[in-house]
C-alpha cells in the first residue's frame, strides 16, 4: 500500500486529497493520512512543490548548471563539501555525479551577473574545489515530468541563406 501511495503522489500533476488517494487504492482516508504522516516523519516524503513557468511571469530568474571538480576530503568523501554548498539559498539542487566532474550544482539568480558572482565568490574559492564550469539554462521544455510549453505553432520566420 505504501508503494501505491508513493507512486500516486509522484505521478500526480495536481495535489490530491487523502480521500482521493484512498479511493484510488481501495483504502480509508484515515489509513492513507496515517501512512503519509509516517512517510513524512521518516523523511521518505521530503516535501511538496509547485512547478512554476517563470517565463510567463514578470519575475525573471536565471537558472544555471555548475559543474564542479573537487578533491574529496579524507574520511568524509564528497559529503562535507556538499554540506557547505547546499546551505546557500541560491542552490536549488545538488548532485554527486559520475563522469568528468564530481558535483552538479543547480542555482537560481536574478541575473547572469548574480550567478557569476556566486560562482566566483562562493564556490570557486572553496577548499578542495579544483574547477568550475557554468552553463545557463536558456529555455525549460520539461522539468520533473512537467511540460513547460504547449503545442502552439511557432510564428517565427524561417531564415535561409
Amino acid at each position: 500500500m505504501v508503494g501505491s501511495i508513493l507512486d500516486i503522489l509522484k505521478k500526480s500533476d495536481k495535489k490530491l486529497t487523502n480521500e482521493q488517494i484512498a479511493q484510488m487504492i481501495g483504502s480509508t482516508e484515515e489509513e492513507v493520512a496515517g501512512i503519509i504522516r509516517g512517510l513524512e516523519k521518516d523523511n521518505i516524503i521530503v516535501g511538496y512543490k509547485t512547478m512554476i513557468n517563470w517565463e510567463k511571469t514578470d519575475n525573471e530568474l536565471v537558472t544555471s548548471i555548475i559543474e564542479l571538480r573537487v578533491t574529496p576530503q579524507r574520511g568524509e568523501g564528497f559529503d562535507r563539501i556538499a554540506e557547505k554548498i547546499h546551505k546557500y539559498a541560491q542552490v536549488k539542487s545538488l548532485f554527486l555525479m559520475s563522469g568528468s566532474y564530481d558535483l552538479c550544482v543547480i542555482i537560481e539568480g536574478q541575473t547572469m551577473k548574480d550567478v557569476a558572482l556566486f560562482v566566483a565568490q562562493k564556490l570557486a574559492p572553496m577548499d578542495n574545489v579544483l574547477s568550475t564550469a557554468t552553463s545557463f539554462v536558456l529555455k525549460k521544455y520539461k522539468e520533473d515530468g512537467m511540460i513547460f510549453y504547449n503545442d502552439e505553432e511557432d510564428s517565427r520566420q524561417v531564415i535561409t541563406l
